[in-house]
């Protein structure tokens, strides 16, 4: 085709919505859902959209559509246009009303207690009138949300697994402990191990996560299965209420439970489990003023949190949840 055609006026970003909401969704009908239009509305705009490209993107099945080879290529470039133009927008709202913008930042679990509250609060204290909106979710999830446009970067555990398309900042090491209730009877077995603990109840990280995985291959190594009694949360409000009340076991940040007189931290070894903690950001993607504060305040707490956080935390230590 004469990529010219791409230029000619017929091309409008509502096609490149539509297209990757079609992808995101799977489906035509779902699709209509997530934009608030007609069925009919997303076929039409669909057509239209292969008929300026003069190819189709879809396979079209009885369960739905499935992007084919044209289709993949197509939606990672619109996924990006889109959220390039959704981010200019904030320049330009951010420039013109002096630092009065929104930064959207992913989380889970990691960070969750001092190094995010912390920069947010420095960051407020710097420009009163930016938002800051936090969503949590499970890391695949958020990812998803980052190359989209829906936030701006994710603050939490970065994982092995590179991306081209994100670029990461590292920030420190943070150990994860086994995690109990304060007076949970588990604390009173002298020098426990994970055998003596697999018969009470548990809280796991979901199956969608890297510490799911890693977890469970500390129980294999040891010659055990993973608990049969257990709860899979993400919800950390969830999980700290279910240590409390249930008598559960759960493995967290070392940091959710450093500064919590409610939990106790159990002397079982997890090896080679810990959390590489960072910020992700999208590639090619520029930043607004209120972000690339926000990243400053972000980068400088996580120095003073790596400052006494390598392979252990001492209990005196708690003067990084000052902001």
């Amino acid at each position: 085709m004469d990529v010219n055609r791409l230029l000619d006026g017929r091309l409008k970003v509502r096609h490149l919505v539509l297209v990757v909401t079609v992808a995101e969704q799977g489906s035509l009908v779902g699709a209509a859902e997530r934009l608030r239009v007609t069925q009919p509305v997303v076929t039409r705009g669909l057509r239209e959209l292969e008929q300026i490209l003069d190819v189709e993107l879809f396979d079209r099945g009885p369960r739905g559509v499935t992007p084919n080879a044209y289709g993949r290529a197509f939606v990672d470039d619109a996924r990006a246009i889109v959220a390039q133009i959704r981010q200019a927008g904030r320049h330009v709202a951010e420039l013109s009303a002096g630092m009065v913008g929104t930064v959207v930042v992913g989380n889970h679990l990691s960070g969750a207690n001092v190094l995010l509250p912390t920069a947010i609060a420095r960051l407020k204290r710097q420009f009163p009138y930016v938002t800051v909106v936090v969503r949590e979710a499970t890391p695949d999830r958020l990812t998803e949300d980052l190359l989209t446009g829906d936030i701006d970067l994710v603050v939490g555990r970065l994982t092995p697994e590179a991306d081209e398309r994100t670029r990461r900042i590292r920030l420190y090491h943070e150990p994860v402990r086994v995690v109990v209730r304060a007076g949970h009877p588990a604390l009173s077995l002298v020098d426990p191990e994970l055998a003596d603990l697999i018969d009470y109840p548990w809280v796991l990280p979901v199956p969608q996560t890297s510490l799911r995985g890693e977890v469970e291959q500390v129980f294999f190594r040891q010659g055990l299965g993973i608990p049969t009694n257990r709860v899979e949360c993400t919800s950390l409000p969830t999980l700290r209420t279910l240590l409390i009340d249930a008598d559960m076991i759960a493995t967290l940040p070392a940091l959710l439970a450093k500064d919590d007189p409610a939990l106790a931290v159990l002397p079982v070894e997890l090896p080679n489990v810990d959390r590489l903690v960072g910020l992700t950001l999208a590639v090619g993607r520029g930043q607004s003023p209120s972000l690339e504060a926000f990243v400053r305040h972000l980068e400088a707490v996580g120095a003073e949190i790596r400052s006494y956080v390598d392979t252990s935390i001492s209990p005196a230590d708690s003067s990084i949840g000052q902001a």
